[in-house]
């Protein structure tokens, strides 16, 4: 689902404002595979062995959950999703796909899951109380209107991971398909002396 599914002038709904971003968050995330090969997208990128179908397979989970059984839903195949038992022996069970999960497996999955969440926010409302069941009993009543913001927020981090990483590996960077938001035209900015500057700077206070 696009984004651009939300007419600006539903904007006015705070609803649907959190609708829009969600999938603006998913799909930032989602174009950092694009081009890559099934290797690629599960190799660890960093010490902790992050990877990005890691991040994705991580998001979908967090949705499903936040947007389901705190608000007392049911993902209708719950063998798709990590169980919560499989952290008991592999703390990092949502962090990486097996053997067995493909990319383009993990994708669509990740796309049900935000229709998903979708029918909870149109289905409930923003003022729908539900209770985290992995959160602290004294803090565990949310709203859905705070749960909406909260998964935001996790989205958004996880994909400016993606970009980094994704930078790594093949220098490709940019915001959306459509708009870099970076300055890349021709002329706009010699990134090698750009960085170089930077370098010159920091050694500065070496």
């Amino acid at each position: 689902m696009s984004s651009e599914r939300t007419p600006g002038t539903e904007l006015l709904d705070p609803a649907a404002v959190l609708r829009h971003y969600l999938w603006s968050a998913r799909e930032a995330l989602w174009w950092k595979l694009d081009g890559l090969s099934e290797r690629e997208v599960r190799l660890p990128r960093t010490p902790t062995g992050t990877n990005l179908l890691g991040i994705v397979k991580h998001c979908l989970n967090v949705e499903a959950g936040y947007f389901g059984p705190t608000f007392g839903r049911t993902w209708p195949t719950p063998e798709e999703l990590v169980p919560m038992t499989a952290y008991d022996t592999d703390p990092q069970a949502d962090w990486y796909a097996t053997a067995e999960e493909a990319r383009d497996g993990l994708l669509d999955l990740h796309r049900r899951v935000g229709e998903f969440a979708d029918e909870t926010i149109a289905g409930l409302g923003l003022d729908a109380r539900g209770r985290v069941p992995w959160w602290p009993p004294e803090r565990g009543e949310v709203t859905l209107h705070r749960i909406a913001v909260h998964v935001l927020g996790d989205l958004t981090r996880h994909a400016g991971h993606a970009d980094i990483l994704r930078e790594g590996i093949d220098g490709a960077v940019g915001m959306v398909a459509s708009n870099s938001n970076v300055p890349d035209g021709p002329g706009d900015t010699d990134w090698p002396t750009y960085v170089a500057r930077l370098a010159a700077l920091a050694d500065r206070f070496a």
